[in-house]
């Protein structure tokens, strides 16, 4: 018996677009996600959007910010997930 992919939600595929990117995904899940792109514009664009940053800023990671920029981003994803609690 086959398994059919589980449904993505627009939500969820935000959360999947960093290990969609970096080849992380199952394949079950990568496959759920891409069937999700094909039907939502809207999560479409953010993933062509990611794309950009990514080509454009390169790759940063916390050592090339300043304390006072990291500080401003981990803050920032705190609430972020105090949010979705």
């Amino acid at each position: 018996m086959r398994l059919r992919p589980p449904d993505v939600h627009c939500r969820e595929a935000v959360e999947l677009v960093t290990d969609y990117l970096e080849g992380s995904l199952t394949r079950r899940t990568r496959r759920a996600f891409e069937k999700h792109l094909r039907a939502c514009d809207g999560c479409d664009a953010y993933l062509a959007q990611m794309r950009v940053i990514i080509d454009t800023t390169g790759s940063v990671g916390p050592e090339d910010l300043d304390a006072a920029t990291l500080d401003g981003i981990t803050e920032l994803y705190r609430q972020f997930r105090t949010e979705d609690e």
